[in-house]
């Protein structure tokens, strides 16, 4: 965001701001089985969503959401986790603690469900607002650290060799939640829309647009280091499984 504040609704930007609690305390971590996704609790908050630059203009124009509590997976989906629940090993790098990728939309979906059956809680996809709430962790730059620091933080481009590596292995967001960028692209729940013109502000998923395309989110092992960033979109067909791309997630939990 540049140095000139915009005003929204009567209000600055900049004025909204996660709360102090955010910081003061670890986010509680649990699991509901020992093969389940680790889990960390977020608390409820609002922020800015979005980008002012003019590169990002599909990320435009940033606007204020309020998020409710909700927990989001500590990693990526492990493969060994996606085996435990659909019995298949869908990745074309191959690797138990690595990320499942190669999923579509929807069989992401039927992982949520068939893990909501088997815990008794209610697991779904995050929504685009929860995954950049997630990914943001109390930061409004581009990233949630330091310039010239995303090799510690991320597998892309400069430093993955060209795979995906196991969950875990870089250093964690001010949540303790590992790989929000890069290693794989991650599904959200949201259909496609090009601007955020007319976007809830709620935190809830957008469920109008080109619902053929849900929106991706946090870059993958090949991506620059531009499309890596906190609010950097793009879209997948809900249907295709991206061999070179690769299609992974995360979960919510709704606490």
């Amino acid at each position: 965001m540049n140095n000139k504040i915009k005003t929204i609704v009567g209000f600055s930007l900049f004025s909204l701001a996660l709360p102090t609690a955010v910081h003061a305390a670890q986010p509680a971590v649990s699991r509901d089985c020992p093969d389940c996704p680790e889990m960390i609790s977020l608390p409820a908050g609002s922020f800015v969503m979005g980008s002012s630059k003019a590169a990002d203009d599909t990320a435009q124009p940033a606007h204020p959401v309020n998020i409710k509590a909700f927990a989001i997976g500590k990693f990526e989906v492990t493969q060994d986790e996606w085996w435990s629940i659909m019995g298949s090993r869908p990745a074309q790098f191959k690797g138990g603690n690595h990320p499942v990728e190669q999923v579509t939309w929807k069989l992401a979906r039927e992982f949520t469900r068939k893990l909501s059956e088997k815990t008794g809680k209610r697991y779904r996809l995050p929504t685009e607002a929860e995954w950049e709430y997630a990914a943001r962790a109390g930061s409004k730059s581009d990233y949630y650290f330091g310039q010239g620091q995303l090799a510690e933080y991320a597998w892309f481009d400069d430093n993955s060799e060209e795979t995906t590596h196991p969950v875990g292995q870089r250093k964690p967001n001010d949540f303790g939640l590992y790989d929000m960028y890069g290693n794989v692209w991650e599904w959200t729940d949201d259909c496609w829309n090009a601007s955020y013109v007319g976007a809830p502000e709620d935190g809830s998923a957008w469920t109008s647009g080109d619902c053929g395309q849900r929106v991706v989110r946090g870059g993958t092992w090949y991506s620059k280091p531009a499309s890596v960033g906190s609010s950097v979109r793009t879209k997948f067909s809900s249907e295709i499984r991206y061999s070179s791309r690769g299609g992974g997630f995360r979960v919510v939990r709704e606490d």
